[in-house]
């Protein structure tokens, strides 16, 4: 299998992932899922969402490779690439169509799964290049404070638009406005 195949595979395998994700806060809510999951439905969570299927999605993209004794280079690079470039790319896209047509969940869908294509397309150039020890390493340590960002930011949200739940009228976990 080529790795562009993979460019779809993978895609296709975080959109549905993020779509069980989404829920995965309300249906079980506890302390562990309000760090990877959304705990409300702000941008800023849905984008904490993002991420973390794609890292858990990298997980098991790891061990397909090694099962189909698949060379990858710059697999963690790709990995953290990804993950910190999805973000950037979702919000160019759909802040400024929020703002001209107001929400609506095709657009949001829509621009998860453009989000999802063109960081893997991103992802898919760096497997391309020279293995980089260093910067797959250093790629960890970026992944781990992905983490370590996203969940404080569930508990400590900054009081601005992209932190607000404008449905439940609130920012964070538990901080209500009213």
């Amino acid at each position: 299998m080529k790795l562009k195949k993979f460019i779809w595979i993978n895609t296709f395998s975080i959109f549905v992932i993020s779509f069980l994700a989404h829920f995965l806060y309300e249906w079980f809510p506890n302390s562990l899922f309000a760090l990877f999951f959304p705990v409300n439905e702000s941008v800023w969570e849905h984008m904490k969402m993002l991420y973390s299927c794609i890292m858990f999605y990298g997980i098991m993209e790891y061990f397909i490779y090694k099962k189909l004794r698949y060379p990858v280079n710059n697999f963690l690079l790709s990995l953290f690439l990804r993950g910190y470039l999805s973000i950037p790319i979702y919000l160019i896209i759909y802040l400024p169509l929020d703002k001209i047509f107001g929400h609506h969940m095709i657009i949001a869908i829509s621009v998860l799964f453009i989000s999802i294509l063109l960081s893997e397309i991103i992802s898919y150039f760096v497997k391309q290049k020279e293995n980089s020890s260093i910067l797959n390493l250093l790629s960890i340590f970026f992944i781990i404070i992905g983490f370590v960002i996203f969940g404080y930011l569930t508990y400590h949200p900054i009081k601005t638009n992209l932190f607000y739940d404008e449905h439940h009228h609130k920012y964070g976990i538990n901080i209500y406005t009213k």
